[in-house]
């Protein structure tokens, strides 16, 4: 089958030439690794990482490094910014990771989702928060076993939407839930499925960053895990779904557009993972800043084009095409 290509995928995310922008080193106290940020601009146009950083037991705590380019000279927090808080939250005994950023104009606060981990196994957290000082805690919205979640930034027909990845026995996909409030969630729909057999993206998917909005739809930048004789193999891919209806996909890339490459990428506490987590958008409304976990052991930084995403996302996508040769 002849695939029209116009944008070759290894030019889509271009990696910056300072990565790694932040590891152990960076780290005004001991830990282990940092990786997995969430990102936002902020009122003052810095930029805000809540990164993801182990400690040297081995659990997770979330900690705000601050920049005013974006790239360099991180001011980060002396101390954790948010910590586990086993006592009131049991849900985060084994520490909190993962958090995705949101900014919602109709709150004027950013939620925060995270994985909070337990027992019990990972489950989905939220609290809000104006300034990443103070937190209010919502507790975990999504129990075990759930993770990779984010929120839309605006209700969808009037709820709250928030996308997330529960492990099902039919496998690990993307799922779209709503709320009235944020703590009462319903209407559950899948949304996109991991592919089965050899695939890229077979058997275990989860959203990266939150959804960009575009014109067009929802862009996502999902990650899809592969099974090696070496080990698991994470790498990115691009869906589209609809405005208003956003548990629709419009189109969905056949290929992956980004894996571990680099030496910080392939080698480290994980190898072969890169996995995004937040990203923020400059002001001519195209470019975007992608932070990304390298092999959970350093935060890296690439490059793209919002519309460069989508012209390859036109030559290279497809969906309901694809779901029913997979059947």
């Amino acid at each position: 089958m002849s695939v029209a290509v116009t944008v070759r995928p290894e030019s889509l995310l271009l990696r910056h030439p300072s990565n790694p922008i932040l590891s152990s080193k960076d780290w005004p106290y001991s830990i282990n690794s940092v990786f997995n940020a969430g990102a936002t601009l902020m009122p003052d146009g810095s930029t805000l990482l809540l990164c993801r950083v182990e400690d040297r037991r081995g659990l997770s705590h979330l900690c705000a490094a601050r920049s005013r380019n974006g790239v360099d000279h991180w001011q980060i927090d002396p101390q954790p910014t948010l910590m586990p808080n086993p006592q009131e939250y049991p849900e985060e005994i084994w520490g909190i990771e993962d958090p995705r950023l949101t900014f919602v104009p109709e709150l004027q606060q950013f939620a925060v989702t995270y994985t909070s981990y337990s027992r019990g196994g990972p489950g989905v957290s939220l609290a809000l928060t104006k300034d990443f000082r103070a937190f209010e805690r919502y507790g975990v919205i999504m129990p075990p076993d759930d993770k990779d979640s984010a929120l839309l930034p605006r209700k969808i027909g009037g709820y709250w939407a928030l996308i997330h990845r529960p492990m099902t026995p039919l496998g690990s996909h993307m799922w779209i839930s709503y709320s009235p409030d944020l703590r009462h969630w319903g209407r559950h729909r899948l949304m996109l499925e991991a592919r089965r057999g050899a695939w890229w993206d077979a058997n275990k998917i989860g959203l990266s960053p939150p959804p960009i909005e575009t014109s067009r739809g929802w862009l996502v930048l999902y990650h899809g895990v592969r099974h090696t004789p070496s080990g698991c193999l994470y790498r990115l891919g691009l869906a589209l779904f609809d405005l208003e209806n956003p548990e629709k996909c419009l189109l969905r890339g056949d290929s992956w557009i980004f894996g571990p490459e680099a030496e910080y990428e392939r080698n480290g506490d994980v190898n072969d993972v890169v996995f995004p987590c937040g990203y923020t958008m400059n002001a001519d409304k195209d470019t975007l800043n992608i932070y990304y976990g390298a092999a959970d052991s350093s935060i890296a930084l690439a490059r793209a084009s919002v519309n460069a995403l989508l012209t390859w996302l036109d030559a290279n996508g497809g969906f309901e095409r694809r779901r029913d040769q997979d059947r």
